[in-house]
């Protein structure tokens, strides 16, 4: 019988410690799941993916493609799907607490929890635990729902089309936004996931295509009054989200040998 949940795993095969990691957190959760690496035609890619049972898939240009890829080639065969980067780690009990959630909760599409930040060698950062305020900032204010460690109900997936693939960077609050038409998005109470925050994230080109693609998916869920009085808000959300990178970033800095 095929595990419930199937995880893809988008990677460019550059960090093969992190992948190894990335991988062995979720084959040693104590709910199965399938694993879909999906990534260049290399030794080392090939060889991580024998070494933890993963199916392979060629890389297909881009990260939203490739989780699309992914995604699809397991969605007709397990109840729930996400991806996970190559650098990032479920927590120990992720997998327990987020299908419990959608098992308990039938019409919801999303469960998520808190997500730890860590530092190149695994160092606490920061816990982001926004909870139920996740849910009801989310077309407005920062995006506070932690994708690491979520789990999509199959069916809302394939419902809303996956992945818009013409975001580089806000795919994953496009997807929540249109997700949560259909169905609640559910916060399991638990930290779930830790998402790897490198000393080079803090970028500006990174940060501002980011924030205009974050505030184009939010713009695109409004309705239309709420699209023309978008303005009044979209400046101090902008200040918010970068005042926390830089915070997350000055911890990483002063942990830095």
């Amino acid at each position: 019988m095929n595990p419930r949940a199937a995880i893809v795993v988008p990677t460019l095969g550059r960090r093969d410690t992190y992948l190894r990691m990335c991988l062995s957190s979720i084959r040693e959760q104590s709910v199965p799941a399938d694993i879909v690496l999906v990534g260049p035609d290399s030794p080392g890619v090939h060889e991580c993916a024998a070494q933890f049972s993963a199916t392979w898939l060629p890389d297909p240009g881009s990260l939203p493609m490739a989780i699309n890829l992914g995604v699809s080639s397991v969605l007709d065969s397990h109840a729930y799907v996400n991806w996970l980067g190559d650098d990032d780690l479920l927590e120990p009990g992720s997998l327990e607490a987020t299908v419990r959630c959608l098992d308990d909760h039938p019409t919801a599409t999303v469960a998520f929890g808190a997500c730890r930040y860590i530092d190149d060698d695994g160092r606490e950062l920061w816990i982001s635990r926004a909870g139920v305020w996740g849910t009801r900032v989310l077309s407005w204010g920062p995006d506070l729902i932690p994708q690491p460690g979520m789990l999509v109900r199959s069916s809302a997936w394939r419902a809303v089309g996956g992945l818009d693939t013409t975001y580089t960077m806000a795919f994953d609050l496009d997807l929540l936004l249109r997700l949560r038409r259909i169905g609640p998005l559910v916060d399991v109470g638990q930290i779930v996931s830790s998402f790897r925050w490198h000393r080079d994230s803090l970028t500006v080109d990174n940060r501002d295509r980011n924030l205009a693609e974050s505030e184009r998916a939010k713009r695109t869920a409004l309705g239309p009054l709420g699209r023309r009085c978008a303005w009044m808000w979209e400046r101090p959300v902008r200040v918010a989200i970068t005042m926390a990178a830089r915070e997350v970033h000055r911890r990483a800095e002063r942990l830095a040998p």
